[in-house]
């Protein structure tokens, strides 16, 4: 079986001069480079005494060089163990203590981690530079563990999921064509995972010129400027991002839009569609579970934009070919090759993980239900409904909704004190309209906030647990 190594090398063959990667900083790459890099730091490592079956923990910038390490990594049979990010050098630890790497893979102020934090301590250092001597055989395994990632830890402590090189290709081959396209295009892509598809694809990727753990403060401009000067025709972004660019007054060549990581709204799908016509193809999955379900903006009817509006949730689409998908007391759940099928500590697969002959389901969470039609809707996560006069209530079914009132931005239902309360940013002139509305839906506290906290990875879901201590206090 075909792993992303042989995917990529048949890429540079296709393509050894059209650009990989073009970095933040204007830097770029071309196939062939990339290549020859990842073949100098396999060299290198390997004689840092790095093989089959080891762990090494990475942290560098999202450059060339990260994607170049990767291949590096793998191509000596290593597993790669990726901190969650928005954790910061919380995330470090917690990955250090989590796994026990071997290693230590870092560049520029990253490598100082190794002397300043104690799980670090005795680690083997890696750094990128040039290696030599013979390039190692390859030791790539279809069931080697090729990366170790984590949850968000938006609901608990991270979860470690381990992923192997099969699964990664079972990741690919769901994801591939969601992307495919007969024209040259060129992508700018936030989240890892689609870069390293494009380079599996010979496609040209565009790396964000913003720091992603800065969303709120990236100036539309520098984000319109960034797509034109690039000649970026499609954007692979978190809704956070896509609110941005329905800022944007001039988009160049962008053409088309994939959207996921967090809800996405109808609202805002219009107006991504009003900013030069752009398509745009929502993206519904998990870290565990990536793709799930998508939706092609142009196939939500004027019946499914009433049924939104209503309260019946939020649509995300059909779910993708290569998925089982099931919904069980309300929850949805999935499996297939490219749902991951246990977490590194077991206890965490218990909880999460439903065995049935030789089908494992993986609990997402979410809350949801399929329509006569076979598409999903989303309502929110388990455990996130309250208690109104009217029954229980989820958060989509009133926070969609809500969305298309008067001067609402965003807006999260959350239970404090046992009460339903709609909190809503926006323009609090329209509070006595927003309170009207809510009485259909069983609520009768609305409160006006400045700004609803958001996840810390995309800034794209609720951050509901802080936002409960901000209004309860």
């Amino acid at each position: 079986m075909a792993n992303l190594l042989d995917h990529f090398a048949a890429a540079v063959d296709r393509h050894p001069d059209r650009m990989a990667i073009i970095e933040g900083t204007d830097r770029t790459i071309t196939f062939q480079q990339l290549q020859t890099r990842a073949h100098q730091l396999a060299r290198k490592w390997h004689h840092k005494g790095i093989g089959q079956g080891d762990r090494v923990l990475l942290a560098m910038p999202v450059n060339a060089d990260l994607y170049a390490s990767l291949a590096a990594l793998w191509s000596l049979g290593a597993t790669v163990v990726l901190p969650e990010p928005a954790m910061g050098l919380a995330g470090l630890r917690h990955a250090a203590r989590s796994t026990r790497p071997k290693a230590f893979c870092a560049s520029g102020y990253f490598a100082l981690l190794s002397v300043m934090v104690p799980e670090l301590w005795g680690l083997r250092l890696l750094v990128p530079g040039d290696g030599r001597g013979d390039l190692p055989a390859a030791a790539v395994q279809d069931s080697d563990v090729a990366l170790i990632s984590f949850t968000s830890g938006t609901t608990g402590q991270p979860k470690a999921i381990p992923r192997s090189h099969a699964f990664l290709m079972a990741q690919h081959d769901a994801i591939a064509p969601l992307l495919d396209s007969d024209a040259v295009e060129r992508d700018l892509v936030a989240f890892p995972v689609f870069t390293l598809i494009n380079l599996a694809a010979g496609r040209t990727t565009v790396l964000p010129n913003w720091k992603m753990s800065k969303l709120d403060r990236l100036d539309p401009k520098q984000l319109s400027v960034w797509i034109c000067d690039q000649q970026v025709t499609r954007a692979l972004l978190p809704p956070s991002l896509c609110e941005k660019l329905a800022q944007c007054t001039e988009v160049g060549a962008l053409h088309t839009v994939f959207t996921g990581g967090g809800p996405v709204f109808p609202d805002l799908i219009q107006r991504l569609r009003d900013t030069a016509n752009l398509n745009v193809t929502c993206v519904y999955g998990s870290t565990e579970a990536e793709p799930i379900a998508h939706l092609d903006a142009r196939d939500i009817s004027d019946s499914d934009q009433q049924l939104m509006t209503e309260g019946q949730g939020l649509l995300v689409g059909y779910p993708v070919e290569r998925i089982k998908l099931r919904v069980r007391d309300d929850e949805i759940q999935v499996a297939g090759a490219h749902v991951n099928e246990g977490y590194l500590d077991p206890a965490h697969s218990k909880e999460n993980k439903i065995h049935e002959g030789a089908i494992i389901w993986h609990r997402t969470g979410d809350a949801g239900r399929l329509d006569e039609q076979g598409r999903l809707w989303l309502w929110g996560r388990l455990g996130s409904d309250v208690k109104t006069p009217m029954g229980r209530i989820f958060p989509f079914a009133i926070e969609v909704a809500a969305r298309q009132w008067p001067g609402v931005t965003c807006s999260a239902l959350v239970s404090i004190g046992g009460r339903a309360v709609l909190c809503v940013q926006g323009d609090v002139g329209h509070l006595s309209t927003w309170r009207i509305h809510t009485h259909g839906f069983g609520v009768s506290d609305v409160v006006h906030v400045n700004t609803i906290p958001m996840d810390q990875r995309h800034r794209s879901k609720v951050d509901r647990g802080e936002l409960i201590r901000l209004v309860g206090s």
